[in-house]
């Protein structure tokens, strides 16, 4: 067996991941074309590279299909739940920067914060009969961050495309996605709450805690953790 290490398997995360372990004396590469989901690992012993979409990593580590993974925190605390249970950060690497954020449209002139939201919320059911909408990807973070700070009178919709034109298409009429300039949002009329973001994320390697590993394993994984400098 080997340890396996998931690593973005394209874009910035891709690059940025190698260039942060190849920094630390391990170089990683594709073992061929670009096509290619397999990897090269040097500097280490008994380490496997898989390349594989960012979303797919929290749940290979989970499952315990790969010992290591290198994905945003946002990711392993929405996909897992108690994901302090199934994975352990190891390192956060430094780029990937993005915050989850609540935004509301710039004519709601008197919503600045989640108590805010909540009375706004309140109204809108009253008036339309319907629960106010918010369009996100990441229902249980949001749904867990809403619930702690008393908001009622909502639902989240699903949006697994473009999420802030959700509220000039009148499918939503909140929402909350991640961002890093807020470029996006602006360009949508879109401001953020003021209570701060729900998340602040980053890319991060993980470890897994359950996935198997016989004696060869454990002493290439302290191998590597030594020479990442993690130790």
């Amino acid at each position: 067996m080997s340890i396996k290490l998931g690593v973005p398997s394209k874009g910035r995360l891709m690059d940025k991941t190698f260039d942060w372990f190849g920094a630390r004396g391990v170089t990683l590469g594709r073992a061929g074309s670009d096509r290619e989901y397999a990897g090269r690992v040097e500097g280490v012993d008994g380490v496997e590279l898989i390349l594989m979409a960012a979303g797919e990593i929290p749940r290979e580590l989970a499952a315990g299909r790969i010992h290591l993974g290198v994905t945003g925190t946002d990711l392993v605390r929405e996909k897992l739940a108690r994901w302090d249970m199934q994975v352990e950060e190891l390192a956060e690497l430094g780029f990937g920067h993005a915050d989850l954020i609540i935004a509301v449209p710039d004519f709601w002139v008197d919503v600045e914060t989640l108590d805010d939201l909540d009375a706004v919320a309140a109204a809108f059911r009253r008036a339309h009969g319907f629960r106010l909408r918010i369009a996100t990807k990441y229902h249980r973070l949001i749904r867990d961050h809403l619930r702690e700070a008393g908001v009622a009178d909502y639902q989240l919709v699903d949006s697994q495309g473009a999420t802030e034109g959700t509220v000039n298409n009148e499918t939503a009429e909140a929402v909350a996605d991640i961002t890093s300039t807020g470029e996006t949002l602006r360009a949508n009329h879109l401001r953020p709450l003021t209570d701060g973001p729900v998340l602040r994320s980053q890319a991060t390697l993980f470890r897994a805690r359950n996935a198997p590993c016989d004696e060869g394993d454990r002493a290439a994984l302290t191998a590597l953790i030594d020479r990442l400098g993690l130790a």
